[in-house]
């Protein structure tokens, strides 16, 4: 049975929580104690990875990770459409499960890595200047293009699939340590299901339907 945490978790708990048991035997920092216990649950409760169950439908677009949506806008996006598409993005905060799911069932057929900088997730330039890792898949309707992007406090983007991998709807792909956020480009003749502020569930919510 698959323990629901996330494997890139183990080693950070693991610290975590020998600091918490550790740094209160040393005299004077018994007053870590309490904070360092905290600070331990709190990266047993990031890296949490629960079992899902993906609503079926090929028209159903699902969202790649939990979040609230602070973004809907029609982009050009230059690298894999190099044409007019919509937008979604969605922030993670560093309390959201970072688990990052396929939207759709298809096949990898781009990928690109940018080192970039670390901004605010949210601010206008993020998607622009961040690290990011951007992925466009292939289905039998329709192709998008999610895209990773790290955060002011995330300084790690898994990604766990290449050009050519297929994945099933709501199978997991990767992750984003620590507050990031996830764009996902569709093209325009999706019928978007979700508003600005909407809570989001990765593999679970639907962004939007096929036309």
């Amino acid at each position: 049975m698959k323990l629901p945490i996330a494997r890139e978790g183990y080693r950070l708990i693991f610290l975590a929580f020998a600091v918490a048991f550790v740094a209160p035997l040393i005299p004077g920092l018994g007053f870590l104690r309490w904070p360092s216990l905290c600070l331990a649950l709190f990266v047993v409760s990031f890296f949490r990875d629960p079992e899902r169950i993906s609503p079926p439908g090929e028209d159903l677009i699902l969202s790649p990770a939990d979040g609230t949506i602070v973004k809907i806008e029609d982009v050009v996006e230059p690298t894999y459409f190099k044409a007019p598409v919509k937008m979604i993005a969605i922030f993670m905060s560093p309390f959201n499960c970072h688990v990052n799911r396929f939207p759709i069932t298809g096949r990898v057929t781009y990928r690109h890595y940018n080192p970039g900088t670390f901004t605010m997730a949210w601010r206008e330039k993020a998607s622009e200047l961040n690290e990011q890792n951007s992925i466009g898949i292939e289905g039998s309707k329709i192709k998008l293009l999610v895209r990773q992007i790290a955060g002011f406090l995330a300084r790690r983007i898994i990604c766990k699939v290449d050009v050519d991998q297929v994945l099933a709807a709501g199978e997991r792909f990767g992750l984003i340590q620590f507050g990031s956020r996830v764009d996902v480009f569709l093209p325009a003749r999706v019928d978007i299901r979700v508003r600005l502020g909407d809570t989001v569930k990765g593999g679970l919510s639907i962004l939007g339907v096929i036309n």
